[in-house]
């Protein structure tokens, strides 16, 4: 009976490591397919956890669309639903597609409002590290005061949206080599701040309130960080 035993357990084993060999000769392959690295600047999936950086714009082109000569754009159809033609932003525009190529307006705006979400997000949440990746240096020092102050007091913060209605830029410039953008916000939001002892000191937890931002981002088109940091913030009229 010992040796039936053995010669079953040897017959099981090498049927498992068979099946082993199979599906890894199958799910290790790779088709071309696969999810690239999380593009923060690329539309937002539901659910997802939220990547330490996320204002960024691709560098590459598709190696097949490089390869193609890239197609001149009427000149009226290049911004449409960004900026009028003929206009100061229609123009800060081009110039910043002059020095990078691969800049997408519409593509920028659907990141900057996941951006948009995060930042507000995680200072109410107190994210420090999430809020140094996204800012500039002047700015995270405002936000990271901001957010000292409030611990010290013990108070804490409370954020939700209900919707982000619009997003739109307003204004496009390059200074050197450095491309910045403005984008209004405006959006409902749910904004509390309690106390201690949980109290509504600010704002209220019960009443959706509409909210106009007014968001500066910048990068750097001679590094290679492909990420745009939000360098200014104003409330919007």
């Amino acid at each position: 009976m010992r040796d039936v035993f053995d010669i079953y357990t040897i017959i099981f084993l090498a049927l498992a490591v068979f099946i082993f060999l199979r599906l890894r000769s199958v799910l290790g392959q790779r088709t071309g397919r696969e999810r690239p690295p999380y593009d923060p600047y690329a539309a937002r999936e539901p659910a997802r956890p939220a990547p330490e950086k996320v204002v960024a714009l691709p560098n590459r082109m598709p190696e097949a669309a490089a390869a193609k000569p890239a197609e001149p754009v009427p000149a009226g159809e290049r911004w449409k639903g960004i900026a009028a033609v003929g206009t100061p932003l229609a123009g800060g525009l081009d110039t910043i597609v002059g020095a990078d190529p691969n800049f997408d307006a519409k593509h920028f705006l659907t990141g900057a409002r996941a951006a948009y979400e995060m930042i507000v997000g995680a200072f109410a949440e107190g994210d420090r590290r999430t809020l140094k990746n996204l800012l500039s240096r002047d700015v995270y020092d405002g936000f990271e005061n901001a957010i000292t102050e409030r611990e010290k007091r013990g108070e804490s913060m409370e954020n939700r949206f209900v919707s982000v209605d619009n997003a739109e830029i307003t204004a496009a410039e390059l200074r050197g080599r450095v491309a910045q953008l403005t984008v209004r916000f405006q959006s409902k939001l749910v904004t509390a701040t309690r106390d201690k002892d949980g109290n509504v000191t600010d704002g209220n937890a019960e009443k959706v309130t509409d909210v106009n931002d007014v968001w500066t981002f910048a990068r750097d088109l001679s590094s290679r960080d492909p990420n745009w940091k939000l360098v200014a913030t104003e409330a919007g009229q």
